[in-house]
């Protein structure tokens, strides 16, 4: 009996939309920042078909550049009006509705 090819995450279609939220890396006790209430800053990226020098793909949108891998949602790469993000903030990706 023939069983189908295994799908492997490459093989699911990456996320054309993403919600990238800008907020601090720890909370005013020292402990590190576990949840989002405290955004200082959203954008709304979207693949621009190219890959970025990371080897993932890229997402531009609201002044953010990103390189994200879009299995593990990891930013493997990001600018913020054209510079680094400042030390003491973190990114965190959401799940945009449109995807």
């Amino acid at each position: 009996m023939a069983t189908e090819p295994r799908r492997t995450d490459s093989a699911l279609p990456e996320p054309q939309t993403f919600e990238l939220l800008i907020v601090p890396e720890f909370n005013e006790d020292g402990t590190e920042t576990a949840d989002t209430r405290g955004t200082l800053r959203s954008a709304l990226v979207r693949a621009t078909g190219e890959t970025g020098a990371s080897g993932y793909p890229r997402y531009t949108g609201d002044g953010m550049e990103a390189d994200i891998d879009p299995v593990s949602r990891a930013v493997e790469a990001l600018l913020v009006d054209g510079a680094e993000l400042d030390y003491g903030l973190m990114v965190r990706v959401a799940d945009h509705p449109g995807g």
